[in-house]
């Protein structure tokens, strides 16, 4: 891969003093410093020649011009804070205006229309040649990933271009839960979140002292692949509602979690025939189910939701238990595997 030449332009650290810019910490701000490991990260990304790469919160630029020096044919980045404005267009000018600058929140910007139309691929297609980078804040991170594992379900925002993949850093444990299998303590509802709908793998550690200001924590980089198609192929929200109660009590029996997705009065009841309909022991833990039995699951409670339309409305906490609305009937029939779970997994 051929190295693109930037012209000599200050260091992250000389920005932050050119500009009088010292890290937030309501914005969760960790500037990375050196040359080399910025490098690292953007290479993360493959083969970034001809390729259209989106940055979250580049900051003074430091992975903005490693982007750029690997090849990078366009950098859209979108940057929260105004302060650094004068930076990213100074890098801009320097690099021969390849960037295209985005102020706003990533949590809430839609990077639909980003880039030209012609970069859209088939998802069952090839990978469109688009990569999306950030060092996130870790006040949004987690959030963050979760809105984009949506969008991947849904294919809007960044992945209407298709199966775009991502490098992105969070904190450590962070990182772990991502990656966590079955059985690991770190298994959790953003490890079957994440790992439903893409594949993730924790590329490289960070120390702390590489930031400034250094951070209580190290830092993980992750890189994250959409999938073709997802283990649990049923609607995100669905999906995210299940796995969100059966993990409240992970080291509980997975009957008694998944009790808390009916009224107070059925749980006791409709936690072990969720489980029974999934052909799940009902003395199992969260933490040690696969993603084909939490595909079983998922499909189990829509079998049961499908037939009492009414418990759809449900959710522990948020809705009232109203007895006259909120009701049970048992189908005639129900198979203790169901047939569309079994084909799912």
């Amino acid at each position: 891969m051929s190295m693109i030449r930037i012209p000599p332009w200050p260091t992250v650290n000389d920005i932050l003093r050119m500009y009088n810019i010292r890290a937030q910490k309501k914005l969760s701000q960790n500037f990375i410093m050196d040359p080399k490991l910025l490098n690292r990260i953007a290479k993360r990304c493959g083969d970034l020649e001809n390729k259209h790469v989106v940055e979250v919160g580049p900051g003074p630029g430091g992975i903005t011009r490693a982007i750029l020096g690997q090849g990078a044919v366009r950098c859209a980045v979108i940057e929260k804070d105004p302060r650094f404005i004068e930076s990213l267009e100074y890098l801009n000018h320097m690099c021969g205006h390849r960037m295209d600058i985005h102020m706003g929140d990533v949590l809430s910007f839609n990077m639909e229309k980003l880039f030209p139309d012609y970069l859209r691929k088939d998802w069952e297609g090839e990978v469109p040649d688009i990569r999306v980078v950030g060092n996130l804040p870790f006040n949004v991170s987690t959030p963050l990933i979760v809105k984009w594992m949506q969008a991947i379900a849904e294919r809007r925002n960044i992945f209407s271009y298709g199966r775009v993949p991502l490098v992105l850093t969070f904190q450590h444990e962070v990182a772990q839960r991502i990656i966590a299998p079955p059985l690991d303590v770190e298994r959790s509802r953003l490890s079957v979140i994440c790992q439903n709908y893409a594949r993730c793998e924790y590329e490289f550690m960070i120390d702390p002292g590489a930031f400034v200001p250094k951070p209580e924590v190290h830092v993980g980089v992750v890189s994250i692949k959409p999938l073709l198609k997802p283990y649990i192929d049923l609607p995100f929200p669905l999906v995210n509602k299940v796995v969100t109660f059966v993990f409240r009590g992970k080291q509980k029996y997975v009957s008694k979690s998944l009790g808390q997705l009916f009224p107070t009065r059925l749980e006791k009841y409709m936690g072990p025939k969720v489980a029974d309909l999934a052909g799940i022991d009902n003395k199992r833990k969260a933490i040690s189910l696969t993603m084909e039995e939490l595909n079983r699951i998922c499909h189990a409670y829509k079998h049961i939701i499908d037939k009492n339309p009414s418990l759809a409305k449900y959710t522990r906490n948020v809705t009232e238990d109203l007895n006259e609305d909120l009701v049970y009937s048992a189908p005639e029939t129900e198979e203790k595997m169901l047939e569309q779970g079994q084909q799912g997994g």
